[in-house]
């Protein structure tokens, strides 16, 4: 039989509704926002504010703050491929259920392997349950520590290995701190207070029962990953099983076992290649053209990141956008596609840095929002954790 195609346009113009970019589709709180995009990026600090900036009219981070914050509606949590992402709590559960348990396992092996190699350790294992039971006894009854206050609470456990011996990049590693992304991973504890600026981070940990007012309980891993591939299906959808893989930081093996769960079609896409959309959504009125936008999007936002076959949305830029690997910088998109790149300047203004020649009402539309953007940031000094290859081209021609 023959599938049904879903064009690239087609799929541009989803992903600008669905990510709340178009004008008509704009979200109205960040719970709103973080749900549509099944988790905002939030390993920069200033990612998660400006990502919300993108696509709520108003933004104010105040309006984040208390999210995560006040409210906890809003949770920070280890998830896929281990990058810190903002979920609402129902996303999070099932976030926890579905890659809690392959990353806390991974995060487990490696701080085996580094403290077989040490001398003053004889039992690998039982330092890491010992550990992880201490650090979990020090954040009870809502006590929040950061992780300097935890390792000075309990010197007996502040020790540290070798890693990479003999490389340039190797060193003493504090083990205290892995211990806690281990828990962190496993949803046993969780990011509370910041005590620094919305573009930083300075967090205080908390246990997640405390955080959160009640058990997490998070659903079995197949059930789980099953709910996690239906959510990207109805956001980024539609996209390949290699999509999957790479957005879930998972296998094949899982991916296929959660698709065999879901009522899906699998459609043709423009490429060739072959895609997979829910049963209910292989056409949607999110396929129809829209008017073309001028968007500015923070390094790693969950748009850019959500797909490993990006070319649809992507084109030739790649190089100019993404590093080796696989993290992307700060984008200017038109019409649905990625067209340039911005950075803030000396001056503290946002400057465009176009990789393809635009319209002169795109370009015009393009520098509005800079300018935007610009007003909007204020005095903020935000700083780039993962640098697109094109600012640090545009630094040497300085």
């Amino acid at each position: 039989m023959t599938r049904p195609r879903v064009t690239d346009r087609a799929r541009r113009n989803r992903l600008s509704r669905r990510h709340r970019l178009a004008a008509d589709t704009r979200a109205t709180s960040v719970v709103e926002a973080a749900e549509s995009m099944v988790g905002l990026h939030s390993t920069t600090p200033s990612t998660v504010y400006l990502a919300a900036w993108a696509r709520i009219d108003g933004f104010t981070p105040a309006s984040m703050d208390d999210a995560l914050y006040v409210d906890r509606s809003l949770v920070k949590q280890l998830a896929m491929r281990r990058t810190l992402f903002v979920f609402p709590r129902d996303l999070l559960r099932e976030a926890v259920g579905a890659v809690g348990p392959r990353v806390t396992a991974s995060e487990r092996t490696n701080m085996l392997r580094d403290l077989r190699r040490s001398e003053w350790c004889t039992d690998p294992g039982g330092w890491i349950d010992a550990a992880r039971t201490a650090v979990a006894a020090e954040l009870v009854d809502g006590v929040t520590l950061t992780s300097s206050q935890i390792r000075e609470r309990l010197p007996e456990f502040n020790r540290t290995v070798i890693v990479s011996p003999g490389k340039s990049y190797g060193g003493a590693s504090p083990m205290l701190p892995r211990i806690i992304n281990m828990m962190s991973a496993a949803g046993d504890i969780v990011r509370g207070p910041n005590s620094a600026g919305w573009h930083m981070s300075r967090p205080s940990w908390s246990s997640m029962r405390d955080w959160l007012g009640e058990q997490l309980d998070p659903p079995d891993p197949a059930t789980a990953y099953a709910a996690m591939v239906r959510r990207w299906l109805a956001s980024f959808g539609p996209g390949t099983e290699t999509d999957l893989v790479w957005w879930l930081g998972s296998t094949k093996a899982a991916v296929r076992q959660a698709l065999a769960q879901l009522d899906i079609v699998e459609v043709e896409l423009d490429d060739g290649s072959v895609g997979y959309v829910l049963a209910d959504d292989v056409v949607s009125p999110d396929d129809d053209d829209l008017e073309p936008r001028a968007i500015l999007l923070p390094e790693l936002d969950s748009t850019t990141m959500g797909h490993k076959i990006r070319d649809f949305y992507l084109g030739p830029h790649g190089e100019h956008i993404f590093d080796r690997n696989g993290n992307g910088g700060q984008t200017v998109w038109w019409d649905g596609r990625i067209v340039g790149g911005w950075y803030r300047d000396d001056d503290t203004s946002i400057r465009v840095h176009l990789f393809e020649k635009l319209p002169a009402g795109a370009r015009r539309a393009v520098d509005d929002r800079a300018n935007e953007l610009t007003t909007w940031l204020g005095g903020a000094q935000i700083r780039p954790g993962y640098p697109a290859p094109f600012v640090r081209g545009l630094r040497g021609q300085r």
